[in-house]
């Protein structure tokens, strides 16, 4: 009898569109590879902390916000005002407009990811602190620069600075593929190769590497793990500020003090989910969760989207609990 009228409530919540989601399937894959790229982009800076410290840095949503609101306040710097469109400027003009906006956004990013490495995490690891502790110690710092945010902006959206304005470029299944889209992609699958090839090939990538590794080894041979480190959340920051600029490019109207909050839980999510300390995992773990959420929301509703992304992560590690790829940066191969 209970199952049954379990059954009944769950019909009553949940009902499936199958026509919507194949009618317009393309259109929904498109659009979940364009926010599975972003969700990459800042799952990668999980991942590398995660690699290098066995630590899940979950301030990392708020480096993702600074970035956000380094690039807003670039823009207003440049002379744009809330609800201008830089693309009225030209083609040319607004690559130069975005590029300088992402370049601010990827050095405060990169700044706070130092700074929270610094105050945050440093004095911990040199007194041996237990796992937990640095766990509680970055939910804290997420919640600290949160209502720093908070104090300084309040609790109301930001009036967007619309960096581009959509213009459909061509058509595919049926599907109109935007300018937006096409750069998001492109730039996130051009910073994931520049990351991977950072990491795999050169020799600040094999620093990384080795402390992940094996820390104590690797300073044995001539490796310093501290300034691997701070490289390791430099280029993590850097990579989320990038991501601010991008979605920002895609939802200019989401700019308020918890704006990174869930965007940081599903790259989280995303980085579990391919398999956490592999930058490849990110990547994959990003674009499967896009379109998993896409594809979800059509099927069953929006209302659902935001739960779609755990859903996914549950059944996943239920069958494969070190996510799909499931391998360790210190034993990546090239």
């Amino acid at each position: 009898m209970l199952a049954s009228s379990s059954a009944i409530l769950a019909a009553d919540w949940i009902s499936f569109d199958y026509e919507k989601l194949f009618r317009n399937f393309a259109s929904y894959t498109f659009g979940g590879l364009t926010v599975g790229a972003i969700y990459a982009l800042i799952a990668i800076g999980y991942t590398l902390v995660y690699g290098v410290l066995r630590l899940i840095n979950f301030a990392h949503s708020e480096v993702f916000l600074v970035g956000l609101f380094a690039q807003y306040f670039a823009l207003q710097a440049m002379g744009f005002t809330p609800n201008a469109d830089t693309y009225d400027e030209g083609i040319a003009l607004t690559i130069v407009y975005l590029f300088a906006a992402m370049l601010v956004a990827m050095l405060a990013s990169g700044g706070t990811a130092l700074l929270v490495e610094r105050v945050a995490y440093r004095r911990l690891r040199k007194m041996g602190a237990p796992p937990f502790v640095f766990l509680i110690t970055a939910i804290g710092a997420s919640f600290v620069l949160q209502q720093i945010f908070f104090v300084w902006r309040g609790g109301v959206p930001e009036p967007p600075i619309k960096l581009v304005s959509p213009e459909v470029q061509f058509s595919i299944f049926g599907a109109d593929v935007d300018n937006r889209q096409l750069v998001i992609v492109g730039a996130a699958v051009v910073m994931m190769i520049i990351a991977d090839i950072f990491v795999n090939r050169t020799k600040l990538g094999r620093g990384i590497r080795a402390v992940s590794q094996d820390e104590t080894t690797a300073t044995l041979m001539g490796v310093n793990p501290q300034r691997v480190i701070m490289i390791t959340f430099l280029f993590g920051g850097v990579l989320a500020g990038a991501a601010a600029l991008l979605y920002s490019l895609y939802v200019p109207q989401t700019l308020v003090f918890n704006a990174g909050f869930l965007l940081g839980l599903k790259a989280f999510a995303a980085a579990v989910l391919g398999g956490i300390g592999n930058l490849r995992g990110a990547l994959l773990g990003g674009l499967l969760l896009g379109v998993a959420e896409s594809w979800g929301s059509a099927l069953i509703g929006d209302q659902w989207k935001h739960a779609i992304a755990f859903i996914l992560l549950i059944f996943i590690l239920m069958f494969r609990p070190t996510g799909i790829l499931g391998e360790s940066l210190g034993k990546a191969r090239v």
